[in-house]
């Protein structure tokens, strides 16, 4: 998230201090990413030794007020202009978790798909009511939405990756004391999990056929 830029644009409309532009960031997106004051005062401090914006004498109560210097408004429309870069994707906790788990003999994926999967219908719920809360703000109802396609895609993910489990041939495995019998014997159950495929052994370079 850029908070250099939503700092400068938000300076761009006239000159602030750094506890209104926390409220204003957090209004315009419904407080969806919280923001703490020093951060943004950090992020002041950096753009004014960038020459973006310049400090004002401080008020009677000490605040210091900055406003957007022309090399900043340039830099605010170089940002309106330009596209958002997607070439180096963010490190994304639940796709290392998934990547790692899949490569890790011994781990239940197919019981960190099911917790995950509920997790994700849970917030897309939560979503769905705030959603309803934020009937006529366009903004707050703009990034609800896109974190709705999000929490989507991810239920969806999920799903694609147990498929690919399932016609990898990866071993099926349930949980203890979920399934079984007084002979040993493993009856048919609901509740099928998969296990990694094992190490590879010296010599081969990894994976199953």
């Amino acid at each position: 998230m850029s908070i250099r830029h939503a700092v400068l644009t938000l300076l761009d409309e006239q000159p602030q201090h750094g506890f209104h532009l926390k409220a204003e960031f957090e209004r315009r997106t419904g407080g969806t990413w919280p923001l703490n004051v020093g951060q943004v005062y950090t992020t002041l401090q950096r753009l004014e030794r960038d020459g973006l914006v310049s400090a004002q004498e401080p008020g009677p109560d000490g605040s210091v007020t900055y406003e957007i210097t022309p090399h900043g408004r340039s830099a605010v429309g170089e940002w309106w202009s330009g596209t958002v870069d997607r070439a180096a994707p963010t490190r994304d906790e639940l796709t290392i978790k998934v990547a790692l788990a899949v490569t890790t003999p011994g781990v239940d994926v197919g019981d960190i798909l099911r917790r995950q999967r509920t997790a994700s219908l849970q917030l897309l719920q939560a979503l769905n009511r705030a959603r309803s809360a934020a009937e006529g703000d366009l903004a707050w109802s703009l990034v609800l939405d896109r974190l709705s396609f999000d929490a989507q895609a991810e239920a969806q993910w999920l799903d694609h990756v147990e498929a690919s489990l399932r016609r990898r041939g990866g071993p099926v495995t349930r949980p203890a004391g979920r399934a079984g019998t007084d002979d040993g014997t493993d009856r048919e159950t609901d509740s099928e999990t998969y296990r990694t495929r094992p190490a590879p052994t010296a010599g081969t370079t990894g994976g199953t056929p």
